[in-house]
């Protein structure tokens, strides 16, 4: 099947404008949250992915300028827009990735990573606490129309980098950098307050197992942290929700701060 036909339906223009929106599409469905979810079969994202550029193409190629249709020209093209694409969604992925690691703390903390289950949102091993961070942060995802944020956010893509713009490469790898290091700093504020807990409540029984040599510190002490981190993790939950809110948002404007055109 070649792509003669389209062309001479839709326009080479149009033809090519769709591929290169596929092509900025495409990491989205690989690094962000909810669209890379491995829950969803890769065909339904291969739809939605060609939903979205079809979509978007027509809007997108008429503000951009005549592109040449030639191979090494298209090439250059498509490499352009996967590293957009890529940037964009790697900065909205590290806020996911901080909550697992979130999540991760508390497990180890707790004593929960002794056991691991395969984790449907990653498709990894992972532990109990870091599987509910991450469920939760999808559900909270989609209740608060992230799904509709990121989308509008990639649109806008366009208005700062056209189709044929070219990206100021230093302002990108600045933005990506950024996110990569605020990962942990994140984590810590989600999983900070329990942390604390669960390290004052190790402090406790380990001078209790001074005062009290005879007690089985670890027969007691194990159980004692689960109740502790999982009373705490429900209080905590409320204010992770309106956390995720802010830095969802923050993370969109974030992520369009990162791409900047070559004048």
């Amino acid at each position: 099947m070649t792509l003669a036909p389209f062309v001479q339906q839709f326009g080479e223009q149009q033809v090519v404008a769709f591929f290169l929106v596929l092509a900025r599409l495409t990491p989205l469905f690989l690094l962000a949250p909810l669209f890379s979810s491995q829950s969803l079969p890769g065909r339904v994202r291969g739809i939605v992915a060609v939903a979205l550029a079809i979509g978007l193409s027509p809007v997108v190629g008429r503000s951009a300028g005549t592109i040449e249709p030639d191979v090494i020209g298209l090439a250059g093209l498509v490499g352009k827009e996967l590293l957009i694409g890529a940037a964009f969604a790697f900065v909205l992925g590290a806020l996911f990735a901080a909550i697992s690691i979130a999540g991760t703390f508390l497990d180890t903390l707790i004593g929960f990573s002794y056991g691991a289950v395969l984790d449907p949102i990653t498709g990894t091993q992972s532990a109990v606490i870091s599987q509910l961070y991450g469920l939760l942060g999808v559900l909270i995802f989609i209740a608060i129309g992230g799904d509709a944020w990121v989308i509008q956010g990639l649109a806008k893509t366009y208005e700062i980098v056209p189709l044929d713009g070219v990206p100021a490469l230093p302002a990108m790898m600045t933005g990506v950098e950024a996110a990569f290091a605020g990962i942990f700093s994140a984590a810590i504020q989600v999983a900070g307050p329990i942390v604390l807990a669960l390290i004052l409540t190790d402090a406790a029984f380990g001078i209790v197992s001074r005062v009290v040599p005879q007690l089985n510190v670890f027969a007691v002490g194990f159980p004692a942290k689960v109740v502790v981190g999982l009373v705490l993790m429900g209080v905590t939950l409320p204010f992770v929700a309106t956390w995720l809110s802010d830095e969802l948002e923050a993370s969109v404007s974030t992520a369009l701060q990162t791409l900047q055109v070559v004048n």
